[in-house]
């Protein structure tokens, strides 16, 4: 994580770690494997990302997720959510950058516009990095469950506090008026 605090350093627009990565510098310490590096970047900063990464392949994924090289100056539009990019030495992924919707102050989920919040509370600083707050984190995780998305959810658990508990909850009662499995834990803990 030090390698992607450095590579943004100072960077002229606002960034954060996500994924299974924002878990753990939440809970503390690593605790699972990890495929790459997910960055949030919101959508109205891009083209700063792009100039600041010119040394770097950078590609669109195009829905439903055809990669494609991102031209140089070109703005991607609603519907393209993912970068995914390398340095040029490099033959291997290194980041998956994920735009996040804003509207004015507000940032909103691209799954359903009524999950938002205030753009300068989205972000928060676990270990030292600017990383997505955990309960937005566990909302996008909780959509389909995998087992990476179980043990995140659990290590996350004992450490959420009153205000992201009750966040996760409202959120996931909106988007699963029927039920989600950890609607129960979290009302339980």
């Amino acid at each position: 994580m030090t390698e992607v605090g450095q590579c943004f350093a100072d960077a002229p627009f606002t960034w954060g770690i996500a994924g299974g990565y924002a878990i753990e510098q939440f809970v503390g310490r690593p605790f699972r494997a990890h495929g790459d590096i997910d960055i949030v970047v919101f959508r109205d900063e891009q083209l700063m990302l792009q100039r600041w990464l010119n040394g770097w392949q950078l590609f669109a994924a195009d829905p439903p997720g055809t990669l494609r090289p991102w031209r140089a100056g070109e703005a991607l539009l609603y519907g393209i959510h993912d970068i995914w990019g390398h340095e040029r030495q490099s033959d291997a992924w290194q980041l998956q950058i994920m735009l996040v919707e804003t509207e004015g102050d507000e940032w909103f989920s691209r799954r359903d516009r009524r999950v938002r919040g205030r753009r300068d509370e989205l972000l928060v600083t676990y270990g030292g990095l600017p990383c997505l707050r955990v309960e937005v984190q566990l909302f996008y995780k909780a959509r389909n469950p995998r087992p990476k998305d179980a043990l995140d959810f659990e290590a996350c658990l004992p450490r959420l506090d009153t205000a992201a508990r009750d966040w996760l909850c409202d959120q996931l009662r909106l988007l699963y008026p029927e039920d989600h499995p950890w609607l129960a834990r979290l009302t339980r803990a």
